[in-house]
C-alpha cells in the first residue's frame, strides 16, 4: 500500500498523456504557457495544505505515500498531485477543443 497515492497519479497521467500525441494538442510543447498555469496553482495549494497540516486540519496516511516529506510536512505525493491533476485537466480541455475545433480565445485569427 506504500505507493497507492503515486499509483493513482500515474493512472491519471496514463489516462491523459496519450491525448498529446494522438490529437496533437501541443500542451507540452507550449511549456512556458504550461508553467505559467501550473506554478501558481501548485504554490497556492501547497501553501494551503501546509497551513492545514500545521493547524492539524489535514493529514496524510504515511502507509499510502512514498514517505518523502517536504518542508512543512507536505508529502511529495501531494505536491505531485498539484502538478498531475491540473496537467490532466488541461490535456482534456485541449483535446475537446481539438476535436470540436473550438477557439479558446487567445489564438490568432
Amino acid at each position: 500500500m506504500r505507493f497507492v497515492y503515486l499509483a493513482v497519479l500515474v493512472g491519471c497521467l496514463a489516462g491523459a498523456l496519450w491525448l498529446e500525441p494522438a490529437l496533437r494538442v501541443n500542451v507540452l510543447r507550449r511549456w512556458r504557457r504550461l508553467l505559467l498555469t501550473l506554478v501558481p496553482v501548485m504554490a497556492v495549494f501547497a501553501a494551503w495544505d501546509i497551513l492545514a497540516i500545521a493547524a492539524g486540519h489535514w493529514s496524510f496516511d504515511p502507509r499510502q505515500t512514498t514517505g518523502v516529506v517536504l518542508p512543512g510536512g507536505l508529502p511529495l505525493d501531494e505536491l505531485l498531485f498539484f502538478l498531475v491533476v491540473p496537467l490532466c485537466s488541461i490535456l482534456g480541455f485541449e483535446a475537446v477543443r481539438a476535436v470540436l475545433r473550438l477557439p479558446a480565445g487567445d489564438e490568432r485569427p
